[in-house]
């Protein structure tokens, strides 16, 4: 399923934030940069170490006018202990997003529906970078074995944010901001 340049789907439900539950919908992604990273499940091995990378990145996303989203098919209880008892998640400033209804896993098609697979029912990891529109700018979905690394989603915010307020230029192969930017035309079709 495609996302790139659609509206992010609709869903409601709650988060962890703040030391308090709060409501978060689609609504939200709407007036500043989101960056949404969808991980299969709180209390696991490998997705406290993303969130901690989160974490350890998350002025720079600040910075850059974003706010980040853990999403796992978990509830927004699940996340409040998850934040009391790991110490690599209780770093996390940034809403932590229960989805235990998955309407958000299976809006952004990474919900696991193979009753076959041993993570049936959980989410892939996903990393989707939406723009103030609510608009799906880059999307990343692979196999939950994988972890990533958010150096790569902030040089593609970067990327995605440049073109935003550049809408004739185009980020080439490894951009990394300040780097050359391509003007696509005619007279270049072919020369690169």
């Amino acid at each position: 399923m495609n996302m790139i340049n659609k509206p992010v789907p609709e869903f409601k439900t709650m988060a962890f934030h703040n030391n308090g539950y709060v409501e978060v919908s689609n609504e939200d992604f709407k007036g500043k940069w989101s960056v949404v990273i969808f991980m299969p499940a709180a209390f696991t091995y490998n997705c406290p170490t993303e969130v901690e990378d989160s974490a350890d990145n998350y002025s720079t996303f600040k910075n850059m006018g974003a706010e980040v989203y853990i999403v796992t098919t978990d509830t927004h209880h699940a996340h409040k202990m998850w934040h009391q008892t790991s110490e690599a998640v209780g770093k996390a400033e940034f809403p932590l997003v229960g989805d235990k209804g998955h309407d958000m896993a299976k809006g952004f098609g990474v919900y696991i529906d193979d009753p076959e697979d041993e993570d049936y029912g959980l989410a892939l990891r996903g990393t989707f970078i939406v723009n103030p529109d609510g608009i799906i700018k880059t999307s990343e979905i692979h196999s939950n074995e994988l972890a990533r690394d958010v150096d790569e989603t902030i040089r593609k915010l970067k990327a995605a944010q440049y073109t935003r307020a550049h809408p004739n230029e185009v980020c080439p192969a490894k951009w990394k901001e300040g780097d050359k930017t391509l003007e696509p035309s005619f007279d270049l079709t072919g020369k690169i």
